[in-house]
């Protein structure tokens, strides 16, 4: 597989996690494979309720819950997301990190893995 078709697969991937395991996906998503690390892009992941909750009275507050929720949630999805990229690049995944603007809404997420895919 070449470095644009994992990219592609595991943004697909990432979209049907988000869709089914988080509720909602993206409004755009986007893989970048960059030596040992894969850096995954996503805007729009908020729900309208949480946008509202954001931008409310108790703005740190609000900010503060959804950032705890969302990664709460990640964290407890995160074999299932692991399992499948790491089905895609035949690569053992050492960690993840994850962070979410509840500002614009847009969340990344980064993988380091033992090694650099192979690539075609």
């Amino acid at each position: 597989m070449t470095k644009g078709q994992m990219e592609e697969e595991i943004t697909k991937a990432l979209i049907r996690f988000e869709k089914e395991y988080m509720g909602r996906g993206p409004l755009e998503a986007k893989c970048y494979i960059i030596d040992d690390m894969v850096l995954l892009r996503m805007k729009g992941v908020l729900s309208p309720a949480e946008n509202r909750l954001a931008e409310s009275h108790d703005i740190d507050n609000g900010r503060a819950q959804i950032k705890q929720m969302r990664r709460t949630l990640v964290e407890n999805g995160r074999t299932l997301l692991e399992t499948v990229i790491q089905d895609i690049l035949k690569v053992e995944i050492i960690s993840m990190h994850s962070d979410l603007s509840t500002r614009t809404g847009e969340r990344i997420i980064i993988f380091t893995l033992k090694n650099p895919p192979e690539l075609n």
